[in-house]
């Protein structure tokens, strides 16, 4: 008999190889799964100008990181994107009909709040995909849901929310597939919603996952995504990271100083034996 239902997870058309670069733009779940790579010494860009939260916001972190990164570091995009999306609201500054991605802590009367229909999300995911495919045609976008319910629209309006973001989605991938690959979507909504499915799964707010749920979802990253050698280089940083991450009872002893000394060794030698992957723009 099952007791839980398993989501599916298709497999992508790409691995992640060990120390890859990465971008993450979107929602603090973002920041979760994106700190999880940095963590274990993957090259990842997480949210370079803070959170964002619904499509357009994610656009404009494109749009503003992009030409800073190709000027600075010699032309090069992340070969894989994870675009995480939150909610479909937005906030307009009244004076000049902006979306804001940041309301700097002014008073929340200078802006309107509106929502994004599922045309208008759809619309600016397909814009960012666009801009990032300009800039390296084989860039691999991955686009997720973020779990993390909104209290303050109630719990009703959250989930209508996240159905406008999943059907945006849906309708991008099904619109561009004829004509690009590599799109994906991680079901990372899904698995908590449906195989995890248990507040003991959630944060003390009750909306935002615990930190036990993020490492399952973590783990269903690393094995559907992950290449062969990538788990291998993780398998063998873990005892390294732990013991980086040890608190001795006398750090200044000599004992610690020549364990310390040692664990840097090895680090030193398991990053030699796997090099960042860097993979080069494609010619022509």
């Amino acid at each position: 008999m099952e007791f839980r239902t398993q989501v599916d997870i298709p497999k992508p058309d790409f691995q992640i190889e060990p120390r890859e670069e990465l971008l993450f733009v979107g929602s603090c779940f973002a920041d979760s799964i994106g700190q999880r790579f940095v963590d274990n010494q993957f090259r990842a860009v997480v949210n370079p100008y803070g959170t964002m939260y619904n499509p357009a916001s994610v656009l404009h972190t494109v749009e503003r990181w992009l030409p800073l990164q190709l000027e600075g570091d010699g032309g090069r995009l992340p070969r894989i994107v994870f675009l995480t999306l939150g909610t479909n609201h937005i906030y307009r500054l009244k004076e000049t009909g902006e979306i804001v991605d940041n309301c700097q802590k002014r008073p929340a009367s200078l802006f309107q709040e509106e929502q994004l229909s599922v045309d208008e999300c759809a619309d600016y995911l397909q814009r960012t995909v666009t801009l990032l495919r300009s800039r390296r045609p084989d860039v691999h976008i991955v686009f997720t849901v973020s779990p993390i319910r909104y209290r303050k629209y109630g719990y009703h309006e959250s989930q209508l929310s996240k159905a406008t973001l999943l059907l945006a989605v849906q309708k991008v991938i099904s619109h561009l597939a004829p004509r690009i690959s590599h799109l994906e979507y991680f079901p990372a909504y899904e698995i908590l919603m449906d195989e995890l499915r248990d507040y003991r799964f959630y944060a003390d707010d009750m909306l935002h996952p615990s930190s036990q749920a993020v490492e399952y979802i973590w783990q269903q990253l690393v094995a559907h995504y992950f290449s062969p050698r990538a788990k291998e280089f993780l398998r063998e940083w873990a005892p390294l990271k732990a013991a980086l991450n040890h608190r001795p009872f006398n750090p200044e002893s000599d004992e610690y100083r020549q364990f310390l000394a040692d664990t840097h060794a090895k680090i030193d030698d398991l990053l030699s034996r796997y090099p960042a992957s860097t993979a080069p723009l494609p010619t022509g």
